[in-house]
């Protein structure tokens, strides 16, 4: 009860979600101020801000929550009673475009394994991951972060694409330089794609003679700029792997230029695993 105070910030919103009344809230916390024998919150304003003391003991309370939750899980895994749901989480290109086939193949040998599934950008993914609220992460981009267990599950090319009848049809391959000649279409500044594109264009020192650009907000919007001839990009293969099949887009080698990047499966260290979720980490690993 603690936590949920302190994560909403009222006694009112820690009631609701508890369906217990508020006066049963406010009984609990002074319960565990005594035990402690300090303030755990600064009431100001209607509002709960933890103390100085209710910060110290923030970390410790969500891991005692977790722990005992883990402990839960254990103990049902042992007297048979398995959870077969599967909370997973992805970042936008794997979630759109690579999970879908790799849930439909897993299902095929574990027909009783039900999936929930969160898709987003790589920090919003990971903080459910923090908070518990997916079992697995799926991401593109390397995390540093000690708390996390991390194996790479896949490796994706990021390749040059054109509209099918652009100028460069003829061509073998172009030379990297000739990207300035074209409109770049982008994904917005904080896409991971497009931090890793900018990243290798600056090592080849092209990327601020790059000029002429267009953002835009989806990966599906710019392979349908790249279709109707408003410019060019660099995209994961596994996004356009249709289009390149069908004929809709083109891809162009560039002499000299492979852009490769790894997927990554994340786990919390110290979070129990239930069958659900070892078997589908040793699917993505095979």
């Amino acid at each position: 009860m603690f936590c949920k105070v302190a994560d909403g910030g009222s006694i009112s919103q820690a009631a609701r979600l508890s369906f217990v009344t508020q006066p049963a809230v406010t009984k609990q916390i002074r319960q565990l101020e005594n035990s402690y024998g300090t303030a755990l919150f600064d009431r100001t304003e209607g509002k709960m801000l933890l103390s100085e003391a209710g910060e110290q003991l923030y970390p410790y309370a969500k891991e005692i929550v977790e722990s005992y939750d883990n402990s839960v899980q254990a103990l049902q895994e042992v007297i048979g009673i398995r959870d077969p749901k599967l909370n997973v989480g992805a970042s936008l290109t794997i979630g759109e475009y690579l999970l879908p086939g790799l849930l439909g193949n897993f299902q095929q040998k574990h027909a009783d394994i039900k999936f929930s599934l969160l898709i987003g950008n790589t920090p919003y993914i990971l903080s459910k991951l923090e908070a518990n609220e997916i079992d697995i992460a799926l991401i593109e981009g390397r995390v540093n972060q000690s708390e996390y267990s991390l194996k790479k599950f896949a490796v994706d090319e990021l390749i040059l694409v054109t509209s099918y009848n652009h100028r460069w049809k003829e061509r073998e391959s172009i030379d990297i330089h000739e990207l300035t000649e074209e409109k770049m279409l982008w994904r917005e500044k904080d896409s991971g794609t497009r931090l890793i594109v900018e990243s290798a264009l600056t090592d080849y020192g092209i990327l601020e003679q790059i000029e002429n650009v267009m953002e835009l907000g989806s990966m599906q919007s710019i392979k349908s700029a790249v279709e109707a001839g408003l410019g060019i990009s660099i995209l994961p293969r596994i996004t356009v792997s249709k289009e390149l099949q069908f004929k809709i887009l083109r891809e162009v080698p560039i002499k000299g230029f492979t852009l490769m990047r790894d997927l990554w499966l994340v786990q919390k260290k110290q979070r129990f695993k239930k069958s659900a979720h070892i078997h589908f980490y040793d699917f993505l690993l095979q």
